[in-house]
């Protein structure tokens, strides 16, 4: 199939969609960690999305059998981004703080803004790095928001002594590597969509994505099985909206908007997730929050008014 010059839905409206969806993820996953392991979580959840889109992918299954060996071997690297991703990122959490590793993986617009010249040949304008920076910044003040608090005498934070030190700076590390391969993963997404439809991409990368995360979970030795029934439901809902709707609306707009501009919108997720952990978990925002939130939305919005489209596939 020839792409389609002009998307069936506004690319900008499914991100906005995608935001809302992958925001829903830290509470699933806060659900699912009472009984499973972080990576046996990350392996149900691409396993579980695996299995859903079955019936799609054999309605693509010419499409597939169809592909290239150089389309088959993006394919295969994108999996491998989006697995590792998850398991060194979730990883890190058991040696660094929170706000830590979320200052350091939330660094991934930074990366693809550098090397999206390079490898996509796609040139930022100053407005783009400008929103990309003040998206950045809103991030920093939102993670920090866990050990800092404002006070009559200034913002006051605790627990970063350690940052550069010992077990910290090994999870540093890791969360650094988990911004990097999430950076990979949108370059690699947006290089390798503009050539098959989202389902046949998807596919194949959640399906090599799961395989891998599988391996890696029996590796850790963890239990995957034997979880209370409850424990399944939101192993199946983490795998149902933040996943499949949630990551495939990204995979969507990488088709026709550079990856930089995506990786730049996927920073509201935290205001997101924010709002959701009100009523869900009975978590409010703190003052760095909302401060955070409101410099984020300031980012995205200087970037997207001079976003710029790009060609792609529209299934």
């Amino acid at each position: 199939m020839a792409p389609e010059s002009r998307p069936p839905v506004s690319p900008f409206l499914v991100l906005f969609f995608g935001i809302f969806a992958v925001s829903t993820s830290a509470v699933f996953v806060r659900l699912a960690q009472m009984e499973a392991a972080p990576l046996v979580v990350a392996a149900y959840r691409l396993v579980f999305a695996s299995l859903i889109l079955l019936p799609f992918t054999w309605q693509k299954r010419a499409e597939i059998r169809q592909l290239k060996k150089d389309q088959i071997t993006w394919l295969l690297l994108s999996g491998a981004f989006l697995a590792v991703h998850f398991a060194v990122w979730i990883t890190s959490l058991a040696y660094t703080s929170v706000a830590s590793s979320v200052v350091l993986v939330t660094t991934t617009p930074l990366w693809v803004g550098l090397l999206s010249p390079i490898f996509l040949k796609e040139r930022l304008s100053p407005r783009i790095w400008g929103g990309l920076l003040v998206a950045l910044l809103g991030g920093v003040l939102v993670s920090l928001a866990e050990v800092c608090s404002w006070t009559v005498n200034g913002l006051a934070c605790s627990g970063l002594e350690g940052f550069f030190q010992g077990r910290s700076f090994l999870g540093n590390v890791l969360a650094l590597a988990g911004a990097w391969l999430a950076a990979g993963y949108m370059l690699v997404g947006r290089k390798v969509r503009a050539t098959l439809s989202l389902v046949s991409y998807i596919s194949m990368v959640y399906g090599f994505a799961a395989v891998l995360l599988v391996g890696m979970a029996l590796l850790s030795g963890e239990a995957l099985g034997g979880f209370h029934g409850l424990t399944y439901v939101w192993l199946l809902c983490l795998a149902a909206i933040p996943q499949l709707l949630g990551h495939t609306s990204y995979n969507f707009a990488l088709g026709y908007l550079p990856a930089v501009f995506v990786s730049i919108a996927v920073l509201a997720e935290p205001i997101g997730a924010t709002l959701l952990a009100i009523p869900v978990l009975g978590e409010w925002p703190g003052f760095l929050e909302v401060v955070g939130g409101g410099i984020i939305l300031m980012g995205i919005s200087l970037a997207t008014w001079n976003g710029q489209k790009g060609k792609g596939r529209s299934e």
